[in-house]
């Protein structure tokens, strides 16, 4: 299978670059896999499409203000660095730029509160840094941290907590698992009054959410491993869910790799907490995933090859070609779709 299958044509001006008011007043594009239909809504219809007993799977990770510009020590160089995964107390995994000049032993300051000494280089480019500070990390990254918003977003976002979803708890992601962004806490209370059990789980979304396809040959391509886990009490809700039958909805692919992660071959969910490089594309047999509430993703994506794999390909270009058609906004502040 070729990267280039999963091209589709889309117009520059429908990438959303500012996300809507109220959350959950975005469109909502319903596809039913069984009959082939569409229906056009609003996120706040989702409630309609759910029933009792089903298990609403959530990520809940925290986006970090990750993003952080600074300078080299003596020689000012200017430095952009983004967060990528907390390693012990002071060292991080990072991505930054300009990268010739971030070799091992350079030293970065951001303000006159944070340095950062480049430890080693990956394979991929990225740095092992170790930072130096006096206080809490998390405070002074408040400070001086900006919300790690995709290179497609052009715009400021003036409120932080607009990249964060309203269920969000564990800092550490490097970017905001946007499905969960549609949802406002009267909406969340709403579907569970309905007798929906909304389940939470962790994966901390890291450099796989940025890092291109670049491979011709879909299987030669290496996901970036992510820390998830799952607790005991959201692995025997959703193990019971599908012994009795019930559907298991995913709200975002991180939740999808989360689940299928956990999943040992008889499709029952394990309790358990680790790294994750799970790359899901056409043919997968999903082993727990029964329906998907996700955003409209890049093309040749890593994100539109795993919801390709729900239904299949040529589905879900066409599926994309109609959103284009009918202008729905698209990718992290875009609208929604509910694969069922």
């Amino acid at each position: 299978m070729r990267t280039s299958d999963f091209w589709y044509n889309l117009p520059e001006e429908l990438i959303a670059q500012q996300p809507v008011e109220p959350r959950d007043s975005s469109r909502l594009l319903v596809y039913d896999r069984v009959t082939k239909s569409v229906e056009h809504k609003h996120f706040f219809d989702i409630a309609d499409y759910l029933r009792e007993g089903d298990v609403l799977v959530v990520n809940n990770t925290k986006v970090l203000p990750a993003r952080i510009y600074g300078a080299k020590e003596h020689t000012g160089g200017k430095i952009e660095f983004l967060l990528l995964k907390r390693l012990d107390l002071t060292h991080w995994e990072v991505i930054l730029k300009p990268g010739r000049i971030a070799k091992p032993g350079a030293v970065f300051c951001f303000g006159d509160k944070l340095k950062a000494r480049v430890d080693s280089i990956g394979e991929d480019g990225s740095r092992i840094v170790e930072f130096i500070y006096d206080g809490t990390f998390e405070a002074i990254l408040e400070q001086l941290g900006e919300m790690p918003l995709p290179p497609y977003i052009k715009e400021k976002l003036s409120d932080k907590s607009r990249y964060n979803t309203v269920y969000s708890k564990v800092e550490g992601s490097a970017a905001a698992p946007t499905a969960g962004l549609h949802f406002t806490r009267e909406l969340l209370q709403k579907v569970k009054d309905k007798g929906v059990k909304v389940v939470e789980v962790l994966l901390h979304v890291g450099l796989g959410t940025f890092r291109p396809v670049k491979t011709d040959d879909v299987t030669n391509h290496h996901m970036h491993s992510e820390y998830y886990e799952v607790s005991q009490a959201a692995a025997d809700e959703i193990n019971l869910a599908k012994a009795e039958g019930r559907r298991v909805i995913c709200v975002g692919t991180t939740s999808v790799r989360t689940l299928e992660s956990a999943a040992d071959r008889t499709g029952h969910v394990e309790a358990k907490s680790g790294n994750t490089d799970i790359f899901i594309y056409p043919p997968y047999k999903f082993k727990i995933v029964d329906a998907l509430i996700t955003n409209f993703h890049l093309p040749e994506s890593t994100l539109i090859m795993l919801v390709s794999a729900l239904c299949s390909r040529e589905e879900i270009l066409n599926v994309y070609d109609l959103a284009v058609k009918e202008k729905y906004r698209f990718f992290s502040f875009g609208d929604a779709m509910f694969i069922v």
